[in-house]
């Protein structure tokens, strides 16, 4: 679990994007960033969680926030996931888990009494100046514009 708390400068990183492009935290100074991390594209919760990002995208655009997800997933599945579910906003694949790491949501979980290690969804609300103003570890899929925005 994350040890990043509110009032910390969030850690740059770079990636690539659904479109094979470089993307950087740095790219968007100056701007309010929801970075969140969620386990794979095209699972049931994931879908949920990026749908409600999406269905609420305009009202967080409105509060001026810009939305970037990351996960381990390659840029094509990326773009698919995009494609089949309309999604107006980056997503960054972290395939080396690096991201994930700087941030730390990528370790232990449990699935089926299963151990293994991957991203523990969480989301990050980094202000103008780079700063975390908000860190969500009980993400709920369904609700998290609302969790975001309250």
């Amino acid at each position: 679990m994350t040890t990043l708390v509110a009032g910390q400068k969030a850690p740059k990183f770079t990636g690539i994007d659904q479109d094979g492009k470089k993307v950087s935290l740095s790219d968007f100074s100056g701007q309010k960033v929801i970075l969140y991390f969620y386990p794979a594209d095209l699972t049931p919760t994931c879908t949920v969680e990026a749908c409600n990002l999406r269905d609420n995208h305009e009202i967080l655009q409105k509060e001026g926030y810009t939305v970037i997800g990351v996960s381990p997933d390659d840029p094509a599945k990326h773009r698919k996931f995009i494609e089949r579910h309309n999604l107006p906003f980056i997503l960054i694949a972290d395939e080396d888990h690096i991201i994930a790491k700087k941030y730390g949501v990528w370790g232990p979980k449990k699935m089926f009494g299963k151990a293994y290690d991957g991203i523990l969804r969480t989301t990050f609300v980094i202000d103008e100046k780079g700063v975390l103003t908000d860190v969500i570890t009980k993400v709920k899929s369904k609700e998290h514009a609302d969790q975001i925005l309250n």
